[in-house]
């Protein structure tokens, strides 16, 4: 019991020291990693896995659709973060960059910390209109922004360190950070799916609305994408789906917040 209190105690005051608010909903979370040394890790398993891939060229008309869609985003993120003096650090360090993947079974995007966007094409025959691509990519680029890994790998630390050996794992690339890296992360090389917890899926929800509106996309939008990804998941699981609330619950949050990223809304500035 004493050991329990001791980790209880030593949890309360990591997050003390730790805690930072979320962007656009405010909620506290604790991020106890260096977000440049999850940046050097997504980079080096990124480039692993663009090895082991097949991409398509510059070239193509889906590439130029996911690129134009990205470099959108990208721009609207970065100019809403660098407005506010608490955000402008979330992105610092961000070299972006965005890829499809050629492969039509899995239907699926991420972001990596750092802003590496991968994109599945087995996606875009749900997706079917740019501005459903940008409400994917929103909510994908929204989890990078929010630093949900970083939280998930913090509760890591908080858990299986318990203050005891936190030096060694905080800061470091020891096999123990990078465990809770694939653990937080999930196994990018295989499927792309990242380990984000429900709540974390439903506030990059909301951040990923009101990025898409800063970018001049319809938020309006996501509510028929999401009811198309619900109808192709009959049957079996979608990878981008695994870890997602479901389908009801979703769309029922999303109709509910709608009205907040509208008042973001700047139609002419795609």
């Amino acid at each position: 019991m004493n050991k329990y209190i001791a980790t209880v105690f030593i949890a309360i005051i990591l997050f003390s020291f730790s805690c930072t608010r979320v962007p656009i909903t405010g909620r506290k979370q604790m991020n106890l990693m260096p977000e440049s040394e999850l940046m050097t890790m997504s980079l080096t398993e990124y480039n692993k896995f663009l090895s082991s891939h097949t991409t398509l060229p510059s070239s193509d008309p889906n590439t130029i659709l996911v690129k134009k869609v990205g470099n959108n985003i990208k721009a609207a993120v970065e100019k809403f973060m660098n407005s506010n003096k608490k955000f402008k650090s979330r992105i610092a360090g961000y070299k972006w960059d965005f890829n499809v993947v050629d492969d039509n079974k899995t239907v699926n995007a991420w972001c990596m910390p750092g802003g590496k966007v991968v994109v599945y094409t087995g996606l875009l025959p749900i997706t079917q209109n740019e501005t459903a691509l940008a409400v994917v990519m929103g909510h994908e680029i929204a989890h990078a922004i929010a630093r949900h890994g970083n939280e998930r790998m913090s509760q890591g630390v908080a858990v299986q360190a318990g203050g005891a050996v936190l030096s060694t794992m905080v800061g470091t690339q020891s096999s123990a950070t990078k465990d809770l890296f694939n653990q937080s992360y999930g196994a990018v090389s295989s499927l792309g799916v990242l380990a984000y917890s429900r709540k974390h899926e439903l506030e990059a929800d909301k951040l990923g609305l009101v990025f898409m509106a800063l970018a001049g996309y319809d938020p309006k939008e996501a509510i028929p994408f999401w009811q198309r990804m619900a109808n192709a998941s009959k049957g079996g699981t979608l990878a981008i789906l695994s870890t997602h609330p479901s389908d009801e619950k979703r769309i029922a949050e999303i109709k509910a917040f709608i009205p907040k990223a509208m008042k973001y809304y700047r139609p002419n500035q795609q």
